[in-house]
């Protein structure tokens, strides 16, 4: 029986031990940046252009409603009634939500664009539960048998590949890895 299961644990090591050498430094770090951004990139890109108003430098009033809905809707609806200090919180997710997702495609800074997008994706869930009240069904608990959460399922999905990217990076194929090895080089 020990000559059994050593010989399991030999062909379990050698075949995975394989797969592991062949995928090490690159494939990861891919896949999390490419699960992430065909998932969401579109999502928030699509996001961002609801928030821009006249110009690049002027919220929607439909950009305060998203992030401020309480205060907006205290304040009338009226823009000109936000301080200054929501119109450039407004102007920060909304230029977030375009940069963000496309430095996480191509894996440049990755791993400060996906803390900052876990950060962002917080505070949207945040913003979502107490701002815009959502219900119990959309908002979801972990472990309830049923996997369409918009928030506890959706958006811990969404969170997974950037825990990943945040603690090991983008991988061999990005373009950290290429500024990494053009430095190294001079």
């Amino acid at each position: 029986m020990k000559s059994l299961v050593s010989s399991l644990t030999r062909l379990h090591n050698g075949v995975f031990g394989f797969f592991e050498r062949l995928f090490d430094g690159w494939f990861l770090g891919l896949l999390a940046r490419m699960v992430f951004s065909s998932v969401t990139l579109l999502f928030f890109w699509n996001s961002a252009k609801t928030k821009i108003g006249a110009n690049i430098l002027t919220p929607s009033t439909g950009a305060y409603a998203q992030i401020f809905p309480k205060k907006f809707e205290a304040a009338g609806y009226d823009a000109d009634a936000m301080s200054a200090l929501d119109t450039l919180i407004v102007l920060a997710g909304t230029y977030a939500e375009f940069i963000l997702p496309a430095l996480i495609l191509v894996g440049l800074f990755t791993r400060l664009s996906a803390v900052g997008m876990i950060g962002f994706i917080a505070v949207m869930s945040i913003v979502d539960i107490t701002g815009h009240g959502l219900d119990a069904k959309t908002i979801g608990t972990m472990f309830d048998r049923i996997q369409d959460g918009v928030i506890a399922d959706q958006r811990l999905l969404w969170i997974f590949p950037l825990i990943y990217l945040a603690l090991k990076g983008a991988g061999a194929i990005s373009l950290d890895a290429v500024f990494k090895r053009t430095r190294s080089a001079a």
